[in-house]
């Protein structure tokens, strides 16, 4: 069977040798016999372990700790934490990944070139799972970014739920309550941090709604 270049590349990266070309290749040009294997599970060894990490880690918006790559890589139970305990630290030495601050990882641009090359041997989907979580995840801490609560006791005992939602320019609701129970206020502020944009859709419609005639 002849190798694709990509095939080479990739393992002339990784430094795995010719039995793995051979997988990669089947998994390539999806050949009976690893298609059964993948309907079974994608992930069958460490170098499919590497490129999902790749795909994921190319298309992720912030830098991410090992566990949260494990989440966004989670297919079956094939892929365990400690395969990502291993491969993500021998990334960061082939310079695939770079480790930052707080134990969190990025993508480099060795990695992204990498990733261009062996993305089209992942499962149709195992790519779509994964861009979906990725999805949701860059979502979520994008909008974390606009919705914010702080939780403050007063010397009187109750406590203080300050709420902002902003536009990246400046606040566009800023709101202060007051719970007698720290259970009240942690429900209050995971409320407005679910429901934010509703609850400040209400309060312009209800304040800008014009005055009923009297009858």
């Amino acid at each position: 069977m002849k190798m694709p270049p990509s095939c080479h590349i990739l393992c002339k990266i990784f430094g795995i040798g010719e039995k793995m070309v051979v997988i990669l290749t089947r998994i390539r040009y999806n050949i009976d016999e690893r298609r059964d294997d993948m309907e079974k599970g994608f992930i069958q060894d460490m170098l499919d372990v590497k490129v999902l990490v790749l795909y994921i880690m190319a298309r992720v918006m912030y830098p991410v700790d090992l566990q949260k790559i494990y989440e966004l890589s989670y297919q079956d139970d094939r892929l365990s934490y400690f395969d990502l305990a291993q491969a993500v630290p021998q990334m960061v030495e082939t310079g695939h990944l770079e480790q930052i601050e707080g134990e969190r990882f990025v993508i480099t641009e060795k990695g992204r070139e990498t990733c261009e090359v062996t993305e089209d041997a992942i499962a149709y989907p195992v790519m779509k799972r994964a861009e979906a979580a990725v999805d949701r995840f860059n979502r979520a801490v994008r909008r974390s970014s606009y919705v914010k609560t702080n939780i403050e006791q007063r010397e009187s005992g109750d406590f203080s739920v300050l709420m902002t939602l902003n536009d990246e320019v400046s606040d566009l609701l800023r709101l202060e309550l007051m719970a007698p129970t720290q259970k009240q206020a942690y429900r209050l502020a995971n409320a407005f941090t679910e429901h934010a944009e509703i609850i400040y859709r209400n309060i312009m419609d209800r304040l800008l709604s014009e005055p009923k005639e009297d009858t």
